[in-house]
């Protein structure tokens, strides 16, 4: 099987297509970053990011179905020396799922350089990707989910995995905001994702990829190598209707088959519950973590590979990788990624 990156669409529109999502504790803040245009690609995909889509951080809070916080980024084209100027809008209550509000002008600034007003920055660049996992072993549990059969391990030596992404870059968007912000105050319940938004010839805004929980579409979706599945277009509201069933039936294949739980179709719905809608939870100002017995928000050091892929399969699933195996592309201070 193979992943979602490796098709020719996604070496053609990288930019638009969200790689991971991360939440966490920063300094009396909290941290968001979207990472998009993977170079696992190949190593000579378009630079920077798309002058005509728009980035966007959407936040739900306390179980809302719908976003009450959006920060929308949008990016001019780059100039012959790379530059890259941006502006950062936030949009609040009903404007913030709507694509026609313009929303408040609170950022302007350039790729690559730091960009501060009060109560928040925002750093937009290319960064050494510290995501890590062998694809290797994603294929075993790619096969698994699509056949429907038990996750296949025979010959699988973790000891000797290697890191897929060793010497990757992304295209990085770090948003940090003060925990003074009159919504995301330490105590708040929120849910965050992530989508990239392209403008369309009507004039308005097509929804073209969008990110929650990690490795959705590489486990679920992996041969969906046009981008056409319907999640990519919906809003996670929708998610448990649309694919709820489908997601259920899926992991309890994969369960049964592989005798990990003595209800299988009582573990797929769990399953299915847990990760739909697909949208991140995080209680601001809690230590983040994306683990086994807690799922809250996730750091750039999380093995959130490993994470869901023993999810899915009800058993654990051992990756053979460490965080300390990206611990150099990682940093404690703003932008907490590693520039490029």
């Amino acid at each position: 099987m193979s992943h979602h990156l490796d098709t020719p669409l996604a070496r053609q529109n990288g930019q638009l297509y969200i790689d991971d999502l991360y939440v966490f504790p920063g300094h009396e803040s909290t941290v968001f970053v979207m990472d998009v245009n993977s170079t696992i690609t190949e190593p000579d995909v378009q630079p920077g990011f798309h002058s005509e889509a728009r980035y966007e951080f959407k936040v739900h809070v306390d179980d809302a179905e719908t976003e009450t916080l959006t920060y929308r980024v949008s990016f001019e084209e780059r100039d012959v020396y790379g530059g890259q100027p941006l502006t950062v809008h936030v949009l609040t209550g009903d404007d913030a799922s709507n694509d026609e509000a313009e929303g408040e002008l609170v950022l302007q600034g350039d790729a690559g350089q730091p960009v501060e007003g009060p109560g928040i920055r925002l750093w937009a660049g290319l960064i050494a990707d510290s995501f890590y996992i062998d694809l290797a072993l994603l294929a075993r549990v790619n096969a698994a989910v699509h056949d429907g059969t038990a996750v296949d391990l025979s010959g699988w030596q973790p000891e000797q995995a290697q890191n897929s992404f060793a010497g990757t870059t992304v295209e990085s968007i770090v948003l940090e905001i003060s925990h003074q912000h009159p919504v995301l105050r330490p105590g708040a319940r929120i849910g965050v994702w992530c989508t990239t938004k392209l403008a369309t010839d009507a004039g308005g805004w097509r929804q073209i990829n969008r990110a929650g929980h990690p490795m959705m579409w590489p486990i679920f979706w992996p041969d969906d190598t046009r981008f056409t599945y319907p999640a990519n277009t919906r809003h996670p509201s929708q998610d448990f209707e649309a694919d709820g069933k489908n997601l259920a039936e899926r992991v309890t294949a994969v369960v049964a088959a592989g005798g990990t739980s003595d209800d299988p179709h009582g573990y797929g719905e769990t399953v299915a519950r847990q990760l739909f809608p697909d949208v991140l939870p995080y209680r601001v100002g809690t230590p983040a973590t994306f683990g086994f017995a807690t799922r809250n928000g996730r750091t750039l050091a999380d093995n959130a590979p490993e994470v869901m892929l023993s999810l899915v399969a009800g058993t654990a699933i051992p990756s053979g990788l460490k965080p300390s195996i990206s611990t150099r592309l990682r940093q404690p201070n703003f932008p907490y990624v590693v520039p490029a």
